[in-house]
């Protein structure tokens, strides 16, 4: 299958809007001082505080409207799907993923399940999501749940792969994650791939999933998926379980 284009046609919203406004707040207002009082021995100072600031918002704000499509893009087309895969997206907020995998299995099935909560993402709500698959044209192979990670409504082995984007983390606590992970585990098919990206708990999920006895592949997806800077830096787990 060929690569899905990380252009999308869809509206998307902002990852996280609430440390977006954060970050934001710590660059606008000492921006302002800065330069109105930058002949005084302190202005140069809350400038440059303002000046990092907004070289954190706007990274990210690229990874949020663009850096994540980029990285999924490349990822999925990774995977050489042959077009016919289950798929399900767990946390599929808005569509993002759920959208470029449909694009790959035109005669298979994606499911995307979240809890749509608009703290995670902006406008987070089943309608959008179903909104967004019409405009990139894969209403017709996509189906929604509304569901927790930890407790799934699937049966055992019921997906070829499982993708989950920047959700995972904002389960509270290191056990209830651990119940996730096992959750995706699971439903996947013996021979199915797990492919997970996410901020700050992946080497967590990779040491879970090589408990569990599976090989797994860690590593970071670059300055593209930054959330505000390297300290806030995505990365990917995936797994091909044995057949």
């Amino acid at each position: 299958m060929s690569s899905p284009s990380p252009r999308r046609r869809g509206r998307y919203g902002v990852d996280a809007p609430s440390a977006l406004f954060g970050i934001l707040m710590g660059a606008v207002p000492p921006l302002a001082i800065g330069v109105g009082f930058f002949h005084q021995p302190w202005g140069k100072l809350v400038l440059a505080i303002g000046v990092f600031n907004a070289v954190s918002a706007s990274l990210f704000l690229y990874a949020t409207r663009r850096g994540k499509f980029v990285v999924w893009a490349r990822e999925l087309s990774s995977l050489g799907l042959k077009g016919n895969e289950r798929v399900v997206d767990l946390g599929c907020g808005r569509g993002a993923v759920l959208t470029m995998a449909a694009e790959l299995v035109p005669r298979g099935r994606v499911t995307g399940v979240d809890l749509w909560r608009s703290v995670d993402q902006s406008g987070n709500r089943e309608s959008r999501t179903r909104d967004n698959a019409a405009a990139e044209g894969v209403a017709d192979r996509i189906e929604l749940f509304t569901a927790d990670l930890r407790e799934l409504p699937f049966a055992d082995a019921e997906f070829d792969v499982v993708l989950s984007s920047l959700a995972i983390h904002n389960i509270k606590g290191a056990a209830e994650r651990e119940r996730a992970i096992r959750e995706a585990e699971r439903v996947c098919r013996p021979g199915g791939r797990i492919l997970i990206v996410d901020i700050s708990q992946g080497a967590a999920y990779a040491r879970t999933l090589r408990q569990d006895g599976y090989q797994v592949t860690h590593r970071p997806v670059g300055w593209r998926m930054w959330f505000g800077g390297p300290w806030v830096a995505a990365s990917v787990v995936r797994v091909d379980l044995p057949g």
